[in-house]
């Protein structure tokens, strides 16, 4: 690792104004993201006596070869440019907000001529307005169940919306009353949409008006002696009482807010957010990060905002009017600026002092303290942890730098067939999914776990120097980047691990040293893991190394080499899977390989194939009925081997 007295900038070169900083490490890689009002102020206190700085915030230094600037006007476009460059960059130094699990959302395809509504999760789409997040799918869908009796809208979907239209009948739910049938033409599209906006409106918060309607309306049938008429409005009625009552006031002045709770400790920070819309509680989410530095409350609650409204840009109603927080970040005005600018209108970030905001703030609290302990006591190594086991694996294998980047590879097949292999990269001790790579092996026939060793690592690290290659002609201000010219993005592919780990014993080291010594790459470290006894095995050694089995190292190089082997198997699995569904539809009739491949695509694998109907089998584009009886007759009657995984080993089995 560098000191951070060789890349140290004199300190009159730097500008005392407002700007943006960038620490990169050897390779050009931009490791670390910050903003400050003072730029010579703020960067002179990393290059202080390491000693006294966070452990983190150390190592950050440390792993740094050179560290960058950009003077901006105002705060706000300081704080802008932080939040776009953590979003490019992805520094592995910087504290990451990210969701402990998958939140569902109420979704309503407005895009649509028919709108949906539906439960969903993941990244949103333009054309669909959401509500939420929540808490638990089954809450939102028991809720839906019961707003269906009062907007009738379709809830169904694409396909069977489809298949219904064309039959010329209704599902259940149109005779039942909780679909208004568009599909066969009962509604308008006109309609039908008035229908979708009330049931917007009433989610949005707009519910007292909407009662208020139905009440009138019930109390004018009856007068009118409609007595059918004003049973339905009243059973109506009930629903959204009850659908009101699972979504209780907190805040009786109609507020809407975002209500932050943290939870600290020297090493990690949960967050605990509710979305309070209209008084009522919509939705809850939780984050537990790491700590970067030794910033406080402010300083953290200041970085979370920023990365929870960052993505507003192209959602300004992500952002409510009101933000409660338990304290103030440094630049509160600053950030209210750019929130407004965002949202469009006025924004207030505040600390609440008293009165129901000041209780719901301490539940939100409570959460995430509860949240910071349950992880703690989930989590496998918490931050001292991993650097201890990273630390183990330098000294042990006897490595020049810490593998703060560590690549695992592993090689899948079933009897010599659809031979795959996995690349999987751990950060820090962390998995980086987002980098995860998949290979189909093509120049190897047969069972030869050595041959496709040495393809995978050749294929990789070809395309690490042709990367690095190109990215040495990409100049800017601030020097060289390793970037995509034409884009200007990061290459994911041109940054040299620390250790490359395979799974095998010394055969397989030997393949991936050979690969990467055709390369003319001497430099990249090279070990394997042995299953049968966790054996460790480097180059040019007749015998393994040997980890204390209580090693924090050998327990992280155990979940790099599972991880690739998992990563592998589902590989394996959906190829193997797609290959059985076209071999079965060879023989079918009128069946071309353009039309195959489009149903192996739109079901993925025979198990689902098996599993639909005729019906849903003759929506894929180009299969007709006739077509479709045929393919559910090839792969009922089909009496081949299925392939399954045994969740014990881990290993492809036949039955």
């Amino acid at each position: 690792m560098a000191s951070p007295a060789s890349y140290r900038p004199k300190s009159g070169s730097i500008p005392t104004q407002p700007g943006v900083y960038r620490f990169r490490d050897r390779t050009g890689r931009v490791i670390y993201v910050g903003k400050a009002k003072n730029l010579r102020a703020r960067l002179s206190s990393y290059f202080q006596d390491v000693a006294n700085l966070h452990p983190r915030t150390a190592t950050m230094v440390t792993t740094g070869a050179s560290v960058e600037w950009t003077v901006v006007a105002t705060e706000v476009e300081a704080l802008q440019l932080e939040y776009s460059w953590i979003k490019e960059f992805d520094p592995r130094f910087n504290v990451k907000y990210r969701d402990d699990k998958s939140y569902p959302w109420l979704a309503v395809t407005l895009g649509e001529e028919f709108p949906r509504v539906m439960v969903g999760r993941g990244a949103k789409k333009k054309g669909t307005r959401y509500f939420g997040p929540y808490s638990h799918a089954w809450a939102i869908r028991e809720t839906v169940d019961l707003l269906l009796r009062v907007f009738p809208m379709r809830s169904c979907s694409n396909g069977v919306f489809k298949r219904h239209g064309q039959i010329g009948r209704p599902c259940l739910l149109g005779y039942i009353g909780k679909c208004s049938a568009p599909c066969v033409g009962e509604v308008s599209a006109d309609q039908h949409r008035e229908i979708v906006d009330d049931f917007c409106d009433f989610m949005a918060g707009r519910t007292t008006a909407f009662v208020k309607r139905v009440k009138d309306e019930m109390y004018a049938a009856s007068a009118a002696e409609e007595f059918e008429r004003a049973a339905r409005l009243r059973d109506d009625l009930g629903a959204l009482e009850k659908a009101l009552e699972k979504q209780a006031v907190v805040l009786g002045d109609g507020t809407d807010a975002d209500v932050i709770a943290l939870a600290e400790d020297p090493l990690e920070v949960a967050v605990q957010i509710f979305h309070v819309r209209g008084g009522r509680i919509r939705g809850q989410r939780g984050w537990v990060a790491d700590r970067v530095d030794e910033g406080d409350t402010g300083d953290l609650v200041q970085d979370f905002l920023l990365q929870l409204y960052g993505p507003a840009e192209d959602d300004p109603d992500l952002v409510p009017r009101e933000v409660l927080v338990p304290a103030l970040p440094p630049d509160a005005e600053v950030l209210e600026a750019l929130l407004e600018e965002l949202r469009g209108r006025k924004v207030s970030i505040r600390v609440p002092q008293r009165g129901d905001k000041r209780s719901l703030q301490e539940t939100v609290a409570r959460n995430a303290t509860e949240a910071l302990a349950l992880h703690k006591t989930k989590r496998a190594s918490d931050l001292t942890t991993r650097n201890r086991a990273l630390e183990e694996i330098q000294e042990t294998l006897g490595l020049p730098d810490v593998p703060l980047r560590i690549e695992c590879y592993d090689i899948s097949n079933l009897q010599g067939t659809e031979v795959v292999a996995s690349m999987v990269v751990f950060e820090d001790g962390l998995a980086r999914k987002s980098e995860y790579r998949r290979f189909v092996i093509r120049s190897v026939d047969g069972q030869n776990d050595v041959a496709s060793m040495h393809e995978v690592i050749t294929r990789r690290f070809k395309r690490l120097l042709d990367e690095q290659g190109r990215s040495e002609q990409v100049v800017t201000e601030s020097g060289p980047m390793l970037v995509d010219p034409e884009t200007g993005r990061p290459r994911k592919f041109a940054y040299a691990p620390g250790l490359v780990v395979v799974d095998g014993g010394p055969p397989q080291v030997a393949a991936a040293r050979a690969a990467l010594a055709d390369l003319g790459l001497h430099d990249i470290p090279v070990c394997g893991l042995a299953k049968r006894l966790e054996e460790v095995w480097v180059p040019d050694e007749e015998d393994p190394v040997i980890f204390p089995r209580t090693s924090e190292g050998l327990y992280l190089l155990q979940r790099v080499r599972d991880e690739a082997h998992r990563f592998a198997i589902t590989h394996h699995r959906n190829r193997r899977s797609k290959s059985m569904v076209e071999s079965l539809l060879d023989d079918v009739p009128g069946l071309g390989e353009v039309r195959r491949k489009t149903l192996v695509k739109h079901f993925g694998s025979l198990r689902k194939l098996r599993a639909a109907s005729v019906e849903e089998i003759a929506t894929v584009p180009g299969i007709g009925e006739r077509t479709a009886t045929a393919i559910k007759d090839a792969v009922s009657s089909d009496d081949r081997k299925t392939v399954q995984v045994n969740t014990a080993t881990g290993e492809i089995e036949e039955s």
